[in-house]
């Protein structure tokens, strides 16, 4: 089911989303050699507090999870792609992390994730990030009304797939609402034209996930939730929720 928001609804939207762009920043903002995951964990959980947010990720459980998710982030490192439990790694010169995070306020939710470097940054790693947030923006700009899924899918993957890198199967952007997933999916690539057609009140999380080895093949760490490349690569994920409407796409999750 793909339920359509009203103004005032997405308005308010906008206010959870404000609370994860904070989040995030703060969770970048502390991210240092030496640091652990499960301390970055803590640097979001206290944003949400001083928010009176609550964290759609902390306690979530699918039915393909072995046990509850245990953070208010997904903190993925290198060859980590999206869903990383935040233990107590500690962050090495190089590394490259991808930190995605909800927030749910007044019942409604938002969701985001940005992917950076800690300490020097590899060239390789840079560009990696560089694709993931132009097909970011390229899905972006396709999500206006009377375009399809499809185009949004096609944007996003084309981007992708021009930078020579890999898409992990099966995982997808969604809708959000007063949950973190809702109908429709967003597929990271596609045939454009094809769909269901985007309408004034749609709220999506577009989130493209690249990984550099060219694969398409994943696989799940021994935690059953880390989703990591089976080639060893290095992986990047972006994302925003946004809004679409008929003055064009309104990002959600910005500061």
């Amino acid at each position: 089911m793909v339920e359509i928001k009203t103004d005032a609804s997405v308005d308010a939207m906008r206010e959870a989303g404000r609370v994860v762009a904070q989040a995030l920043t703060a969770v970048k903002k502390a991210a240092a050699i030496g640091v652990t995951l499960k301390e970055l964990d803590e640097v979001a959980r206290e944003v949400l507090r001083e928010a009176g947010a609550g964290s759609p990720f902390l306690g979530y459980r699918p039915d393909w999870a072995p046990v509850p998710f245990p953070g208010v982030i997904c903190a993925s490192v290198n060859e980590a792609i999206v869903h990383g439990v935040p233990t107590e790694y500690r962050l090495r010169d190089g590394d490259l992390v991808s930190i995605d995070c909800g927030a749910k306020l007044d019942g409604w939710v938002g969701d985001s994730a940005i992917s950076f470097t800690v300490g020097r940054a590899r060239e390789a790693d840079v560009r990696l990030i560089d694709t993931a947030r132009a097909a970011l923006d390229a899905g972006i700009a396709a999500a206006v009304v009377g375009n399809r899924i499809g185009d949004i899918a096609h944007a996003v993957g084309t981007v992708c797939r021009a930078a020579g890198y890999g898409i992990p199967q099966d995982f997808a952007g969604h809708g959000v609402g007063r949950s973190m997933h809702e109908g429709p999916d967003v597929p990271n690539e596609g045939r454009p034209g094809r769909g269901m057609k985007l309408r004034h009140g749609m709220v999506l999380a577009i989130e493209p996930m690249v990984m550099a080895g060219g694969a398409d093949d994943y696989g799940h760490a021994p935690d059953g939730w880390t989703l990591v490349t089976l080639d060893g690569s290095r992986a990047a994920h972006a994302e925003h929720t946004v809004a679409i409407t008929e003055a064009g796409p309104r990002v959600l999750t910005a500061l």
